[in-house]
């Protein structure tokens, strides 16, 4: 009897210790990541990825002791704790731009009205030029565009007929410039009370457009157009105006030459109209109207459109010149196979040699008879070839024609596909609205390392 009690006994102690044994092996069983598990496709983004290791391993020395026993609510609640990474890390990609580069600078225009802002459409609403030819222009409608549907552009904005003083528009052309990594915008600027022929006044906008482009830490310079009576004695005038008035703004553009200084840059369109010996009564040392060596004195670049303006230019004083147009071919300055002689000139005569790329050129909006200058864009392949010629120059600064000139079809800004009643617009497909803002900040980058190795 008692042989049987202490078998019983024996059998029953390896039972007990055969239960524990498979209760331990199946608690080991227990799947590594189980409290963890990421939802489909979360783990493909490398971002996301990273920080919600660098949370579990956080966790798991925190909690390792209580870990064995989470129950599925807990299993859940882990899960959303994993899954609000994710929104902070789009949220912050979404934030993040890349790095400014001052010597890109983008030409922009500030004359757009809408109904909202401004009571009327304005340039939207442009007329159809007339040819100076009337057997030509004969040949051609006339008349005025009819926004919002009808637009004097061959393109059409995604922000639409938008008004130049809408601070919502401000502040997407600001975002959209810093995302294509332009450092500077050359403001197209008329003195107070004026404006071109289907404009209004805009000086008024300066503070605001400095204001917001300073928020992402844009720089503003100003591209003077050819108002009415502009001669060395109003030009003085105005530039002291602009440097007084918005001389002292963080986002007030800066150029830093050779001997270490720091001046106010202007670009002056159409500046051959004006004669080299006016000029030079504004721009050099001796000069009757002399702005040199003055609280005022700056860097102006002047319009290179024909090769005898390269030495008006420099007759005239001008610190550099500009070649503006969009169209290879379309003008010496802007024919791509001249810049490395324009360059070379520069060098010998210490000026300043901006080359203007722009994505293409369509004006037959405005210009119906004009169809012979447009430059397709080949889906992003003009701007790029432009850009390479722009580059093999080295030159210190490219300028870009432009953001926002849509009557020209030059514009960099975001369009869409958009057709009416009375047109299909041009559009940038296949591509993203943003193409060419992408393909600006390629070229920023690319250009950012290259001249390091020019300056090596």
């Amino acid at each position: 009897m008692a042989r049987f009690r202490r078998r019983t006994c024996i059998i029953l102690l390896l039972f007990i210790l055969f239960i524990c044994s498979i209760m331990m092996a199946l608690k080991n069983l227990r799947p590594e990541r189980a409290a963890f598990v990421d939802p489909f496709g979360i783990g493909l983004l490398p971002d996301f990825q990273q920080r919600t290791t660098q949370i579990k391993n956080k966790f798991s020395l925190q909690h390792g002791a209580k870990e064995d026993s989470f129950t599925r609510n807990n299993n859940l609640h882990t899960l959303r704790m994993n899954i609000k990474p994710l929104s902070i890390s789009v949220q912050k990609l979404e934030e993040d731009l890349p790095p400014l580069n001052y010597n890109f600078h983008v030409f922009y225009y500030s004359w757009f009205g809408s109904p909202q802002f401004d009571g009327k459409y304005i340039h939207w609403n442009h007329p159809l030029l007339t040819h100076w030819d009337p057997k030509i222009a004969s040949g051609y409608p006339n008349g005025r565009h009819s926004p919002p549907e009808d637009i004097g552009s061959s393109f059409y904005p995604e922000l639409g007929p938008y008004s130049s003083r809408d601070p919502s528009v401000i502040e997407a052309h600001m975002r959209q410039m810093s995302s294509a990594s332009i450092g500077v915008l050359a403001l197209s600027w008329y003195p107070p009370g004026m404006a071109d022929e289907n404009g209004e006044p805009a000086d008024g906008l300066v503070p605001t457009i400095l204001d917001i482009a300073h928020k992402y830490k844009l720089k503003v310079t100003f591209h003077i157009e050819p108002y009415k009576d502009r001669d060395d004695r109003s030009m003085y005038n105005n530039v002291k105006y602009i440097i007084d008035r918005y001389g002292g703004h963080p986002a007030f553009y800066r150029h830093k030459i050779n001997s270490g200084r720091t001046l106010p840059m202007f670009y002056v369109y159409d500046s051959y109209i004006t004669i080299p010996e006016i000029w030079a009564n504004l721009l050099t040392v001796s000069g009757s109207q002399s702005i040199r060596n003055t609280p005022y004195d700056s860097l102006f670049i002047g319009l290179l459109v024909e090769e005898k303006h390269k030495h008006e230019i420099l007759r005239s004083g001008f610190d550099g010149m500009y070649t503006y147009f969009a169209t290879n071919g379309f003008s010496y300055g802007s024919s791509h196979h001249n810049w490395p002689s324009l360059k070379a000139f520069c060098d010998t005569k210490n000026l300043i040699f901006i080359p203007s790329v722009g994505p293409g050129y369509v004006d037959t909006s405005i210009r119906p008879w004009n169809n012979h200058n447009t430059r397709n864009r080949v889906n992003g392949k003009y701007y790029e070839t432009a850009f390479s010629a722009a580059l093999l120059v080295r030159p210190e600064i490219i300028s870009i024609t432009s953001f926002n000139e849509w009557h020209e079809g030059t514009q960099i800004e975001r369009a869409v596909p958009k057709k009416t009643g009375k047109a299909t617009y041009l559009d940038y497909l296949p591509h993203k609205p943003n193409i060419y803002l992408e393909l600006t900040q390629k070229w920023s980058e690319k250009y950012s390392k290259e001249k390091e190795q020019w300056l090596t």
